[in-house]
């Protein structure tokens, strides 16, 4: 086996053996943004911070393949809500998950955009790969590459948020 098929191994049987909360039945959790209401508005203003000077499609395409990967529900709902309200297609929205497949449906730019946001969400995965972050740096100009990387650290953020206060998916308290 080799040390891919090893870290994939790993990742399939730690997922199929992660016991998540089921958010419909859960307990109700603290809420976060009134136990830590300075943490909570510092990330919305990084949030804020972030999406300065990115387009809005790019914005929601990107949070809502981190919301794929880290598996949050609550998040993939508000988002992909967000983005058809600002005129995405349903097509497209369905072929964020499968991204690296359907690249027809993005630009290259947006493709880079989703390659980043793949390698920084799995971070401990493998790094960045330099061809993964050299492929971002020839679509976006250094200040936008950086607020991209702050978008990306950000929606992680939100996803931890809302997986360890065990959100439900549909009520998009905000």
């Amino acid at each position: 086996m080799t040390t891919t098929e090893i870290k994939t191994n790993d990742r399939a049987t730690a997922e199929a053996t992660t016991v998540r909360p089921n958010p419909t039945t859960a307990a109700p959790r603290l809420n976060f943004a009134k136990a830590a209401p300075k943490v909570f508005r510092a990330v919305i203003g990084l949030d804020a911070a972030a999406r300065e000077g990115l387009d809005p499609a790019l914005v929601e395409l990107v949070q809502i393949r981190a919301s794929h990967l880290n598996r949050c529900a609550y998040c993939l709902h508000m988002h992909t809500t967000d983005a058809r309200k600002a005129g995405e297609s349903e097509d497209r929205l369905h072929m964020v998950a499968v991204w690296q497949e359907a690249e027809h449906f993005f630009t290259a730019r947006e493709q880079s955009a989703l390659a980043l946001t793949d390698a920084v969400t799995r971070i401990g995965d493998a790094g960045v790969p330099d061809e993964v972050y050299d492929r971002a740096a020839a679509h976006f100009p250094e200040e936008e590459l950086a607020h991209l990387l702050a978008l990306i650290f950000t929606i992680n953020t939100w996803n931890r948020i809302a997986l360890s206060t065990a959100k439900r998916a549909g009520t998009d308290e905000r």
